[in-house]
């Protein structure tokens, strides 16, 4: 084992400021707004998004279902959780699976909680592979920055990994701001 330091980057965006617009949501694909019901599919999004991803090695439970639907309980159960702000998107290509009709394949989640006074804070916004590239992870940021706005918050706050450069580039593009360096410390095991 070695201790390995990731460079994450804090973003923040102004929620009294106009929000970007959000992109047309493409044809099959729905938001589903957080229900208790759904944790199950949160968490095989939330795994099949990040189980191959850097991610999953900065926050090792993103690399295992098991991990992935414990974090999703945690979050859920949180006093600071912000239900207005958990999205999830299911792709609908419903067919006939031989006993029933199949509702569609969970392919993205966000999870939203309450940082500090007025700060929502954005949690593991998820969207698998196949599924990239057609402006749903867009779609679920701007749900989740609506939510915080429901819910009485004035900013939002997010941490993305410094190598992850594309998610930083569409951050910004929706507005928010590098404001803060940060360093995570995390056992890689070495072969």
């Amino acid at each position: 084992m070695s201790l390995t330091y990731f460079k994450r980057f804090r973003m923040e965006i102004d929620l009294s400021r106009p929000l970007f617009s959000r992109p047309p949501l493409p044809d099959d694909y729905d938001l589903i707004p957080w229900s208790h019901e759904l944790i199950e599919e949160h968490a095989e999004a939330k795994y099949s998004s990040f189980h191959t991803e850097l991610d999953a090695n900065v926050f090792p439970c993103l690399g295992e279902r098991t991990g992935c639907l414990h974090l999703m309980h945690e979050i859920a159960c949180k006093e600071s959780f912000v239900p207005e702000a958990t999205w999830l998107v299911r792709h609908n290509q419903r067919h006939w699976d031989q006993l029933h009709w199949n509702r569609g394949e969970s392919c993205g989640t966000v999870q939203g909680v309450r940082d500090r006074g007025d700060c929502g804070a954005i949690q593991n916004l998820g969207i698998v592979l196949e599924h990239r590239n057609l402006k749903l992870g867009s779609c679920l940021m701007h749900a989740a920055l609506q939510g915080f706005l429901v819910a009485g918050l004035r900013r939002a706050m997010l941490e993305v990994t410094a190598q992850n450069r594309n998610a930083i580039r569409l951050y910004q593009r929706m507005g928010f701001a590098k404001v803060r360096t940060v360093y995570k410390a995390v056992e890689v095991a070495y072969s």
